[in-house]
């Protein structure tokens, strides 16, 4: 892969101002404080809400206190979706803070799986990291890794370390000379405006012709009413950690630069603000 360090660095540290407050209806002690944090876009809420959950469990009565849950002005947040993702779809055109309300009671069975452990959020990240690497590499890096290597990837991303992750995940990012790229691209499209979860298909990162494919190429034939305006007006924005990348950039970049720890490029289709 190219050396683009900076980029790399820079997505990792991505970081969201956010509010926790607790839901009027739970049952305290005294009155709960909001609780602040900056999250790590890269990251999962249940791997740095550990803080909150302490915060607000101490003025919570103990008959009351049960598995914790997040929302958002009336949507469940998903665990198994990055922060950035969840931020991106829901919440990119507010105001900052990012206004999070927190819930013991009263757990979504129809909108969110239920997470007991760090265990399950590492079996969801690591199945998707065999999954992106069957699109690229028919799944020859990741089964020629070691258990420590798989091991140093969740670690890496968990404790919040760069290095020890970058290390290596760089060779899930490798590709063979005459490649000139991945097989697939992995990437899962979410629309803000839709109940269907995302889109997902294979979609390779250079033509028959040899040209590399662009973000709007993939969009134009997946997705596109989000490149092609509506009455001459774009009504839509493409977000990928935050920002809105030209859609003449190359897939092949994005893949290996923007892609969220699990390698998946997670792509939001959201509405542009009108004001």
């Amino acid at each position: 892969m190219t050396d683009d360090k900076d980029v790399l660095r820079d997505v990792w540290f991505g970081r969201i101002p956010t509010c926790f407050t607790l839901y009027q209806d739970e049952i305290t002690e005294r009155e709960a404080e909001p609780y602040y944090l900056l999250l790590p876009r890269i990251s999962y809420l249940t791997l740095v809400t550990d803080k909150v959950k302490k915060h607000f469990q101490k003025v919570m009565r103990q008959e009351e206190g049960s598995e914790i849950w997040f929302e958002y002005e009336g949507t469940p947040l998903k665990w198994h979706y990055p922060i950035g993702l969840l931020f991106d779809l829901h919440a990119s055109n507010t105001a900052l803070p990012w206004s999070i309300t927190v819930h013991f009671k009263n757990f979504p069975e129809k909108d969110l799986l239920h997470c007991h452990s760090k265990d399950v959020i590492e079996a969801h990240f690591m199945a998707c990291i065999k999954e992106a690497d069957a699109l690229k590499h028919k799944s020859q890096v990741i089964n020629e890794m070691q258990k420590k290597d798989h091991k140093q990837l969740w670690m890496g991303l968990q404790n919040d370390k760069f290095e020890q992750f970058w290390a290596i995940n760089r060779k899930l990012m490798e590709y063979p000379p005459e490649d000139s790229g991945f097989r697939y691209i992995p990437f899962r499209i979410y629309q803000a405006t839709t109940e269907r979860p995302f889109i997902q298909k294979l979609f390779r990162p250079i033509a028959s012709g040899g040209q590399l494919h662009t973000l709007g190429d993939l969009l134009k034939d997946v997705c596109p009413s989000a490149v092609i305006p509506e009455d001459g007006e774009q009504k839509t924005q493409v977000m990928i950690h935050g920002i809105e990348p030209m859609l003449e950039t190359p897939l092949q970049w994005l893949s290996e630069h923007m892609s969220y720890p699990d390698n998946f490029l997670h792509i939001s289709i959201i509405p542009r603000p009108t004001d």
